[in-house]
């Protein structure tokens, strides 16, 4: 009888563990798939940037060094 009441606390432990175990499973896929969604939007907003930086490039006059040093000098 001791060791029957051995293992049921054995089993239950395990069972215990292994539910929290399935919960931090779950909080780390809903996480994972959170910080998926906002490399795809960065990614995404980095395309735009990239493009219209691209646009600028093509579209402004070549810049004269002298328009680059900062006032105070």
């Amino acid at each position: 009888m001791k060791v029957e009441n051995a293992m049921e606390s054995r089993i239950a432990e395990i069972e215990i563990k292994l539910s929290f175990s399935e919960d931090m499973l779950d909080e780390l896929s809903k996480t994972v798939f959170r910080q998926q969604q906002q490399i795809e939007k960065l990614q995404k907003e980095l395309r735009v940037l990239s493009l219209q930086s691209q646009n600028d490039d093509t579209q402004t006059s070549p810049r004269d060094l002298r328009d680059e040093i900062p006032p105070h000098y």
